[in-house]
């Protein structure tokens, strides 16, 4: 005990009479007005159920978790919710680690009321089997500095964990249905805590006779002689008033503090929904999207480092976009060249049949060289074209084509030349075998 005091920080007399002479002028140590909260940061982890809230140089770490444990007698359908704090002497030289001390033991009752009495959590939908198995709620707040007013900062750092918080799902099954089964992440989705309502805490702190102040610092805190909580939630609903010290308050001024609490609590509402929204958007995106990307480049790494990945996966992607482009190169290549071959063919084939072959007229001028019609008044090469528009006139292709009808009357020479006769069938006498005579077969 002697060392725990002989570690507390204590104000000199002129500190004290500095701060108050401020708060003649309405002003205060850190410039504020003396209604005015400090910056407020809400931050949340990467699993659910824990966040961190730092209001001005108070900095505090909540985390939610929960196990099934059996009901109280008196209410066998309700879960249970219980508040745990604790304070390291990193925080603060005054507290002392171990045992709790008298300020860490009202810290959690003061929340654990704002929350509990006020029914903000729905603990009947904590029960699974009536009288039997319940969820338990466990709220613990860890004091990473105390920069003063930590009945805020944590009552802030509680509600923030409760919304980010999710439960695992549990079925019941067996014989009797009453044999609970709890299913991981991977096979269902954790289910969120049902709340009503959000009750805030707005600490007011009274220096001297006449000031009142709100969200007092670690230095206000050491002159203040009172001090009192009042937890309410958006639409005005006291939920429960703590007062500390010996200092007496009048009830127009109780009044007026209620009166100041609701507008504050209505802002803190409006941010705590904010940053728990975003957060479940975020949560929804890293749902989707399970698998991190394979060519991944570390913003925090030197520039030249992650300007080289990207310089790397650039060349990369030039070079699948010229191969790509060569093989199409190619490709039109062969069907360019398939198409001159065929034009350069008297009656070539169809673009879509680029294997049959028409007739070339190279050959056909030497098979008609051949035979004796070189002297064709007729350019062969337009040939396939002229026999193709002369066949849609009247007039018959005898008359117009002697080409062709050379090629056929000396193609009915070859065939008639070629035709075989009864005397060519009859054998010639030498050729004929010599059968044996009818005297030697009698022998």
């Amino acid at each position: 005990m002697e060392q725990r005091l002989g570690n507390t920080w204590r104000m000199t007399l002129n500190e004290k009479k500095f701060i108050e002479s401020a708060l003649e002028s309405e002003l205060r140590v850190d410039g504020r007005r003396p209604f005015d909260y400090r910056a407020l940061t809400i931050k949340f982890g990467r699993e659910d159920g824990s966040s961190e809230v730092q209001l001005g140089q108070t900095h505090i770490m909540s985390f939610v978790t929960s196990q099934l444990v059996q009901p109280y007698r008196d209410r066998p359908n309700e879960g249970t919710l219980s508040v745990f704090t604790e304070f390291s002497p990193m925080a603060d030289p005054s507290f002392e680690a171990g045992r709790p001390s008298e300020s860490a033991v009202e810290l959690g009752r003061i929340i654990d009321r704002g929350l509990r009495e006020s029914r903000a959590v729905d603990t009947e939908s904590l029960c699974v089997v009536a009288g039997k198995w319940v969820w338990s709620i466990r709220i613990d707040l860890h004091i990473l500095d105390n920069g003063g007013n930590l009945v805020d900062a944590a009552n802030i750092a509680a509600l923030a964990a409760l919304l980010t918080f999710r439960r695992p799902e549990c079925t019941l099954g067996g014989d009797d249905g009453q044999e609970v089964t709890l299913h991981p992440p991977e096979v269902r989705e954790p289910l969120p805590l049902i709340v009503h309502h959000l009750p805030i805490a707005v600490t007011f702190a009274f220096i001297g006779d006449e000031h009142m102040v709100i969200d007092p610092t670690h230095h206000e805190e050491a002159v203040m002689g009172g001090r009192m909580s009042v937890t309410l939630n958006a639409n005005g609903d006291v939920c429960a008033i703590q007062k500390a010290g010996g200092h007496g308050v009048m009830q127009s001024v109780v009044m007026q503090c209620l009166r100041i609490a609701s507008v504050k609590a209505g802002d803190i509402t409006s941010k705590i929904k904010t940053v728990v929204e975003s957060y479940k958007t975020q949560r929804a995106l890293r749902m989707v999207k399970r698998h991190a990307p394979i060519n991944a480049v570390d913003v925090n790494e030197p520039g030249g480092k992650a300007k080289q990945i990207l310089e790397g996966q650039k060349l990369k992607s030039e070079e699948c976009s010229v191969s790509q482009s060569d093989d199409m190169d190619v490709e039109q290549g062969r069907i360019n060249k398939r198409t001159d071959k065929n034009r350069s063919f008297t009656g070539g084939p169809s673009s879509w049949d680029p294997y049959s072959e028409g007739v070339n007229t190279d050959e056909l001028k030497a098979t008609l060289a051949s035979r004796g019609s070189v002297a064709v008044p007729m350019n062969l090469d337009n040939l396939g074209d002229t026999i193709r528009d002369e066949t849609k006139s009247d007039e018959p292709l005898s008359d117009v084509n002697p080409v062709s009808s050379s090629t056929d009357s000396a193609g009915k020479e070859m065939a008639t030349s070629k035709e075989k006769t009864l005397q060519d069938a009859v054998k010639p006498k030498n050729k004929r075998k010599k059968k044996k005579s009818s005297n030697n077969a009698a022998v």
